[in-house]
């Protein structure tokens, strides 16, 4: 299994809009990466400078958000939709994206419900709970 550092997660996405920026060719997923950087010009800045950014501390009390774990949790995301895993992810999606007319913003809805599944994993050292997910998602989906 492929488990990045948090230097590695910085550095493929400065790399990424680097490689954008410069017109170079891009893998598959570092284009994908790239169509969710352009979605997000307030962190151009932020991955411009690679250095800077592997030094970075995003502190959630400081009110900053982390845009290396925002970009991550899109590409996440996109690969769950890309193959339907788990099971259901991409109807419980597709009708969150219909109510919110954005598949963007959903995206946004969807990291929420990722973010809880992760931290109720973490705190009680159980695997990550992919029917909870869901549920979560089509909540948002159907609540008028």
């Amino acid at each position: 299994m492929f488990a990045p550092s948090q230097n590695d997660v910085r550095r493929f996405f400065c790399d990424t809009w680097r490689k954008q920026r410069e017109g170079a060719l891009l893998t598959p997923l570092e284009a994908l990466a790239a169509d969710w950087i352009a979605e997000h010009p307030e962190y151009h800045a932020e991955l411009a400078d690679v250095d800077a950014a592997l030094a970075a501390v995003f502190e959630v009390e400081a009110g900053r958000t982390n845009p290396f774990l925002h970009l991550a949790m899109h590409l996440s995301i996109s690969e769950q939709l890309g193959i339907d895993q788990p099971r259901g992810i991409k109807q419980a999606f597709d009708l969150l994206a219909a109510r919110l007319g954005s598949a963007h913003q959903a995206q946004h809805e969807v990291m929420e419900c990722l973010g809880e599944m992760m931290w109720t994993s973490q705190r009680s050292g159980l695997p990550p709970d992919g029917e909870r997910y869901i549920d979560c998602v089509r909540r948002r989906a159907t609540r008028g």
